[in-house]
């Protein structure tokens, strides 16, 4: 897959809104999860958070991905 693919796939992704809203209640439900989890609970409350880290790790990789091509292409 090249590059150019990677963004475009990348693009898609975040423009399609059943995705974004998946990954926002998703994100959502792992934030209130941690926030009601039980205070003693680190445990949990370590994985929920992970669970909020990867899902912005993803959004901002496909952000960077499709942003790549962007720039090479304002570049040339």
């Amino acid at each position: 897959m090249t590059q150019e693919e990677k963004a475009y796939a990348a693009g898609v992704l975040l423009d399609t809104p059943l995705v974004v809203k998946l990954l926002d209640q998703i994100e959502a439900n792992a934030v209130d999860s941690c926030v009601l989890a039980d205070p003693k609970d680190h445990e949990a409350r370590a994985a929920y958070a992970a669970e909020v880290r990867a899902i912005r790790d993803l959004r901002s990789r496909l952000e960077m991905m499709r942003a790549s091509t962007a720039k090479r292409n304002i570049a040339q």
